[in-house]
């Protein structure tokens, strides 16, 4: 395995540690009190599950020889790295032990607490059949803030930089449920227990599998990728905190409607 580079790693940590601290104690955990406010907060963190995966698998795809004929692509260590996380994230098992991704896993939760799964729905399939991400937005209705939130991620994957997408992916995106919101699911399920128990068991699953070893392993991804290389190292600092600024405004916007409504 590699050496990790613990220098600009921390560096990293250090200096987007204030936006985490935004994302863990935001005043959107306060005013989800039921399931009617976890059907709001769902329908815009869907996008964020959603194009998790597309940003996992563009990794995948940069990282390793996805075509035939097949040739070794970068280094075995890296390829290790991203394909675990692969295994995990599109193949997981559900609380019975099926084999579910964690989007297919989040569907279902949307499902049973009575959200609406139309908007999503017709994203997928309206994208499937066209390639086109501002048709799929259009046609799909989707949340303002959610919709910047998928193009600021995919304008990282159209960069063709793996060092960017592998950034955001090991520091924007992982680590970022707080217990409090975990209270409070837990409490929620107390009382409905019928309406959010596969939401209640994607989270724990999230933290287990995303916020422990996946963490670590997408560490080691990025040090990979980085190097010694300092210019890849500022460009990796920038897209985190950008990817952190986006996840604050999605937060923000899910806060306004659950008070607002």
């Amino acid at each position: 395995m590699k050496e990790i580079h613990d220098q600009p790693i921390s560096d990293i940590q250090s200096r987007i540690e204030p936006l985490r601290q935004q994302i863990i104690n935001h005043k959107l955990y306060g005013v989800i009190k039921d399931v009617k406010d976890l059907r709001v907060f769902m329908k815009y963190h869907v996008y964020a599950v959603w194009d998790f995966m597309s940003l996992l698998k563009t990794l995948q795809q940069n990282l390793t020889c996805t075509t035939v004929p097949w040739f070794p692509v970068g280094t075995a260590e890296t390829r290790f790295l991203i394909n675990e996380i692969v295994v995990g994230e599109e193949s997981d098992v559900d609380a019975h032990g099926n084999r579910k991704s964690h989007f297919e896993l989040y569907q279902e939760a949307m499902q049973q607490s009575g959200a609406n799964l139309n908007q999503i729905s017709l994203f997928i399939e309206t994208l499937k059949s066209t390639r086109d991400l501002n048709q799929a937005f259009s046609m799909a209705n989707v949340p303002d803030a959610a919709k910047q939130f998928v193009e600021f991620t995919f304008n990282i994957i159209n960069s063709n930089k793996p060092h960017l997408q592998s950034a955001i992916f090991t520091f924007g995106r992982e680590d970022l449920i707080p217990s409090m919101f975990m209270s409070i699911i837990k409490d929620i399920d107390q009382n409905f227990p019928n309406s959010i128990s596969i939401f209640k068991y994607y989270l724990e699953r999230h933290i287990e599998i995303d916020g422990d070893h996946h963490s670590h392993l997408a560490i080691q991804m990025t040090s990979n990728l980085c190097g010694t290389n300092d210019a890849f190292w500022k460009e990796a600092e920038e897209a985190t905190i950008n990817s952190l600024n986006m996840r604050i405004k999605l937060w923000d916007a899910v806060f306004d409607e659950i008070t607002n409504s």
